[in-house]
């Protein structure tokens, strides 16, 4: 085993195309009652659901005109972004691809800024002017998402050491596609995070495709947390599509990140139940395959464990269900009723006041 391995306590289990596991019933699921508590449990299947909700309306809006140009749904990646950042401080940053709604609302963006800005209103996160690809808040440190394939990385690692030459002890979290692991700035980004000890994780949502050819065409190893092993890098492979294990997984990274200020690459295994974008049809991938991966279902695996081990009871269910459905309609009527920007913002934003008086 390469020096740098870490293992998580369960591999991801092989059913389906992609290495999902087949249930929750398990030693991770019960030591994270113990750990996390029903409340804090019962809030990440919140704001998986939340996602999840989100972006099925986003989707109708896409197809009714309301929303233009590129549209990326995370449907079945819900685990990963509620996972991770359940690990997260606020000071911490994430940077993202253009598939972010839902890293976006993970990192506390509100619903209604992310709606607006996927309807290009004015009101929206980056006032309209950057659609579903580039939601930005400063605020909140959520630094995505970036429209180029592999682009955010080296972005990411920037970020990265600017907060460790600050001593901010923040970490950084990076989001990118299997897609992108084959650029050269991914390489070269690992290669400076891990040569300066950067703070930062590198997270692959390995949904098998890309935007639509099988991994097992296109990459000459398919582990491809073996990619961090040129650089010395810590790495390890998580079950995505199981919140418990995605949450510890990503834990131990986060821990290494801020208190070693070490980096971790990961393969993180998930799947995304629609296309690669709104006009994707997937034809690449068989209805047997996808049906297959869906009877998985994240959301409701971790339901069906909920109520089996008496965390919450079905009244409890349907009535954050019927919340959770009106919190995303009320996002819809206010991205509709908000103006689009005015075109005086044309030329705004363009370029940024630089102090150059720098201690």
């Amino acid at each position: 085993m390469p020096e740098n391995q870490t293992v998580s306590e369960e591999k991801p289990a092989s059913s389906g195309s992609n290495g999902a596991a087949p249930s929750l019933h398990g030693a991770t699921a019960a030591k994270a009652r113990k750990d996390l508590g029903d409340e804090k449990i019962i809030a990440m299947y919140r704001q998986m659901l939340l996602l999840r909700r989100f972006e099925e309306v986003a989707g109708r809006q896409y197809q009714m005109g309301k929303i233009k140009g590129f549209c990326h749904l995370y449907i079945g990646q819900e685990p990963v972004a509620v996972g991770s950042m359940s690990g997260l401080e606020e000071k911490d940053y994430v940077v993202a691809a253009y598939r972010e709604h839902g890293q976006a609302i993970a990192k506390g963006l509100d619903p209604n800024a992310v709606m607006a800005e996927l309807f290009a209103k004015s009101t929206g996160c980056s006032k309209g002017k950057g659609g579903s690809m580039h939601l930005f808040d400063v605020e909140k440190r959520f630094y995505g998402g970036w429209g180029i394939v592999g682009g955010q990385i080296p972005t990411a690692a920037g970020v990265a050491f600017a907060s460790k030459y600050r001593d901010e002890g923040a970490v950084v979290l990076c989001y990118f596609g299997d897609g992108s692991i084959h650029q050269g700035a991914f390489h070269e980004a690992l290669n400076m995070a891990a040569k300066w000890d950067l703070p930062c994780v590198f997270i692959t949502e390995n949904n098998k495709y890309a935007m639509g050819t099988d991994i097992e065409r296109i990459s000459a190893i398919l582990d491809i947390q073996q990619k961090a092993v040129s650089y010395g890098m810590d790495h390890a492979q998580i079950d995505g599509k199981d919140i418990f294990k995605a949450y510890y997984g990503f834990k131990e990274a986060i821990d290494r990140a801020r208190n070693e200020s070490r980096p971790t690459f990961l393969d993180v295994i998930t799947y995304r139940f629609r296309g690669h974008s709104m006009s994707d049809p997937a034809k690449y991938r068989t209805k047997e395959e996808l049906q297959d991966e869906m009877d998985h279902d994240p959301i409701k695996r971790m339901e069906t464990w909920m109520l089996a081990e008496g965390v919450i009871d079905e009244d409890a269910l349907k009535s954050m269900d019927k919340e959770i459905k009106d919190e995303v309609k009320a996002a819809v009527k206010f991205a509709e009723d908000s103006p689009f920007p005015d075109p005086s913002e044309l030329t705004t934003d363009v370029y940024v006041e630089w102090n150059w008086d720098i201690e």
